[in-house]
Parts: C-alpha cells; structure tokens; sequence
C-alpha cells in the first residue's frame, strides 16, 4: 500500500497493535503521529518510526481527556499540516468477575474506548471533512461480537460501543468522503494481554483451539489497517473486520 504523503495519528502507539500499526503506516509512506501515556514508549517508536525514513510526532495524551486530545491535535496538525489518517488503537482490558465490578473499574474502561473513539474523531474529522477525504479505523475486539467470556463484561461492553460508534460515524461523515471502519481482532499476542493476568498457558491453550493454530501477532492487525486506510479501500466503509484465525466466524 502507497501512503506516501499521508498523515496519520495512531493513539496507543507506544506498545502493541498500535506500535505494529505506526510501523506499518510508515514502512508504507506515511509520517506517524503516536499518542500514548507510556512517553518512553513513545519515543522508543518515534525513533523506530524514523528510521523507515518519515516523520514522527509523540504527544502524551490520555484519550478519555478532551483537552489532552485537542491539544495532541493541534500539535501534530502544526508539524504536520492537514491529518488524512486517525486510527484509534488505545486501550486496556482487566478480568473482573461481573458481581465484583465496581463503578470506577467499568466507568474507567469505557472511558479509555468509548470516550476516546469520540474525542479523537471528533477532533479530527474536521480536518477530513475540509480537505474531502479521510480514513479512520477504530480498533475494537472480537469481545465486542461474542462477549469476550468472564471477566470482561466491562471490556466487551466498551468495545461493543466502539462498533456501534463506528457504524453510526460511517453513515454520518460518509458523503463529506471520510470512511470510518473497525478492525475487531481476537487474542493477540501483545504487552497489554501479557499484563491482564491472562497465564501464558493460556493463551497458548487459545492459539491452538484456532483453525490457523496460533496466537495473533500486532502485525496481523497492522495489515488490515493499511489496506482499510489505503485508496484502495475507497468503497468500504461502517465495517467490521475480525482478523481472530477463525476462532470466531
């Protein structure tokens, strides 16, 4: 895919799918914006980033904080210019039995997701709808087409909402030529699942009860991003792709 001349801002960039993400944007033409909290993650990527020739911007911003996020905007629209690619990959996820889920721990979860797709959007679709042209891609979960399983009421609820977001966001900047899709992925293997308390047993109890036998990787979901934000993918908008190996069909 040829990004070159593109503009991306990637939340969550610092580690994981959104690190995977950024790299393959770059590899592809495109300078990369990375938002995150973790700021020595950040620069470790924007270096990684620099390194594929473009340009790179880190901003520590937490995505649920709207004027953390004008403010990450505003910064890379200076060094940038006009943004022509969001992908909204920040998250986190912990297993809490439903019964024992306090307000905070579920306000918390969709606050990070729900709240941040829409600040991020909001914020940068602006630009999109001036210059006639955009892509966004919002990175959700096969947890928020089955339910994720116990623990993850809160995570399945939070990544539902994205979808449901997602789809209403594709009909409404639709005609101004801005295409909103959602990559929905299944366990990949990454330091935020790695840090959920899942045992390493497990998950590879998972990769083997997939038909393609294995544990998704960052750059599996890194692949779906650049096609969904390529010129190529003009036609496909308010869609859900699920790369999960089968594992949900």
């Amino acid at each position: 895919m040829d990004l070159a001349g593109k503009h991306a801002i990637v939340t969550g960039g610092a580690s994981g799918i959104g690190r995977g993400i950024a790299l393959r944007l770059a590899r592809a033409g495109a300078d990369v914006a990375l938002f995150d909290v973790n700021e020595d993650g950040l620069q470790t990527v924007a270096h990684e980033v620099e390194s594929c020739g473009r340009r790179s911007v880190t901003a520590k911003v937490d995505v649920s904080d709207s004027a953390a996020v004008r403010d990450g905007v505003h910064q890379v629209r200076r060094e940038f210019g006009v943004l022509d690619i969001l992908v909204c990959s920040a998250g986190i996820c912990t297993f809490v039995p439903f019964l024992q889920m306090d307000d905070a721990t579920f306000d918390r979860m969709l606050a990070v997701h729900v709240r941040g797709v829409f600040l991020c959007c909001r914020e940068v679709a602006p630009d999109m709808i001036a210059a006639g042209r955009g892509r966004i891609v919002n990175v959700a979960s096969v947890a928020g087409l089955n339910g994720g399983g116990a623990g993850l009421a809160h995570y399945a609820a939070a990544k539902g909402g994205i979808i449901a977001l997602t789809k209403a966001l594709a009909q409404e900047l639709g005609p101004a030529g801005v295409t909103v899709n959602a990559i929905a992925p299944g366990l990949i293997d990454t330091p935020m699942v790695r840090g959920s308390g899942m045992a390493d047993d497990f998950i590879r109890q998972i990769g083997q009860r997939v038909p393609v036998r294995r544990v998704g990787q960052p750059d599996d979901i890194a692949a779906a991003c650049a096609y969904l934000v390529s010129d190529d993918a003009g036609f496909i908008t308010g869609q859900v792709i699920s790369p999960n190996g089968g594992g949900y069909l």
